[in-house]
C-alpha cells in the first residue's frame, strides 16, 4: 500500500522556485556567453556533448540526439552548421560504414575549453542555488527512470 503523497507546502513551492530561477540565470549567463563568442547556445551544447562523451573522443549522431533532447533531422542540420564553421568533423566509423562519428576540430576544442572554463567557474558561484530542499538529497545518484544518470562534476566540490 502506498502512502498518499504530502501536499506541497509553501517552502516546498519557494525551493522550486529558487531551483528553477537559479537554472534559468545560469542558462541566460550560458546564451549570452556563447553568443558573444561568436556561437550559438546550440553549438556549444553539441561541441559539450560531443566532448564529455562518457568512454571516448566522438559521439554518433543519434547519441547526440539523445543528449540535447531533439530530433534526428535537427541535430544533423546543427552539425552541418558546427562543420561549416569549423567547429567539428564528421567521418563514417572504422568499424561500421554505415554510423557516422562526430569529432571536434583543434578549433572547436579550443572554443570548448575557453566557454567550458567560463560555465565551470560561473557554476562555481551558484551551485548553492541548485540545492532542492527534500528533493536533492531524496534522490540517489542513480535514478529507475533514467539508468546511468549520475550528479554533474563541479570542479572544486
Amino acid at each position: 500500500m502506498t502512502m498518499p503523497a504530502r501536499k506541497m507546502s509553501k517552502t516546498d513551492f519557494e525551493a522550486l522556485a529558487n531551483f528553477r530561477y537559479q537554472l534559468r540565470r545560469f542558462l541566460r549567463f550560458s546564451e549570452e556567453l556563447t553568443r558573444r563568442s561568436g556561437i550559438t547556445p546550440l553549438q556549444y551544447q553539441l561541441m559539450l556533448q560531443i566532448r564529455g562523451f562518457p568512454g571516448r573522443e566522438w559521439a554518433g549522431v543519434a547519441e547526440l540526439a539523445e543528449r540535447l533532447q531533439a530530433k534526428h533531422h535537427g541535430v544533423v542540420a546543427l552539425i552541418s552548421r558546427c562543420e561549416a564553421a569549423g567547429l567539428v568533423r564528421r567521418s563514417a566509423s572504422r568499424s561500421d560504414q554505415r554510423r557516422v562519428e562526430v569529432t571536434l576540430t583543434a578549433s572547436g576544442l579550443k572554443c570548448l575549453e575557453r566557454l567550458g572554463r567560463l560555465h565551470r567557474d560561473e557554476l562555481r558561484t551558484v551551485k548553492l542555488g541548485f540545492t532542492v530542499p527534500g528533493v536533492a538529497q531524496a534522490r540517489p545518484a542513480t535514478s529507475r527512470r533514467h539508468p546511468g544518470r549520475r550528479e554533474l562534476p563541479i570542479a572544486g566540490r
